[in-house]
């Protein structure tokens, strides 16, 4: 029996467009990927647990990745693309500083300005005719909607470990011997 890790690795052995695409642009495609489908299942379900923070990580940490990939991502210069790349990543800086600090609305907004301006740049990204994404589309666009599944896929596995995590019984610790805690029973 297969493996969902081997059909991957299996199929995407099969995409020709993607085997010839440059491994950073496919690496910041990833995360961008990412970036775009976890936002929005931080903003619809509940906040405040395990989940949430786990999710928001991973969500923060593709960010980061998609910014600062897009710093080497330049064949005409740099460009208004890479400016948002900088305030985003000034801002999700922020709003990680922010729920550190107990700050949830200035949290809030932050990640919400940062998945705004993502959103803004896929779009650019999907409708200019020299883009990657638009490119796959016409030359490919089997290619594209299996690798849309597989994103979306990911995106459930992701979301669902982080569920099935944070609702999993907490033990609590024991006092090891010669701690000092003594056992009030």
């Amino acid at each position: 029996m297969l493996r969902p890790a081997k059909i991957y690795v299996a199929w995407l052995g099969q995409c020709s467009y993607l085997i010839g695409m440059e491994p950073l642009i496919a690496v910041h495609a990833l995360a961008a990927s990412l970036v775009l489908t976890l936002g929005p299942v931080q903003f619809v379900r509940r906040h405040r647990d395990l989940a949430h923070r786990i999710i928001g990580r991973l969500w923060v940490v593709a960010m980061a990745i998609t910014c600062l990939s897009s710093f080497a991502i330049h064949p005409d210069g740099f460009n208004w693309l890479h400016g948002l790349a900088v305030f985003t990543l000034v801002s999700v800086t922020a709003g990680v500083i922010a729920i550190l600090g107990h700050h949830v609305g200035t949290h809030r907004r932050n990640m919400i300005g940062s998945y705004v301006g993502t959103s803004i740049a896929f779009v650019f990204a999907a409708t200019m005719p020299d883009r990657a994404i638009a490119r796959m589309a016409v030359e490919s666009p089997l290619e594209l909607a299996g690798l849309i599944a597989l994103i979306l896929a990911t995106t459930a596995a992701i979301v669902s470990a982080a569920l099935t995590v944070s609702r999993a019984p907490r033990t609590r610790r024991q006092p090891s011997v010669g701690s000092g805690v003594v056992d009030a029973r």
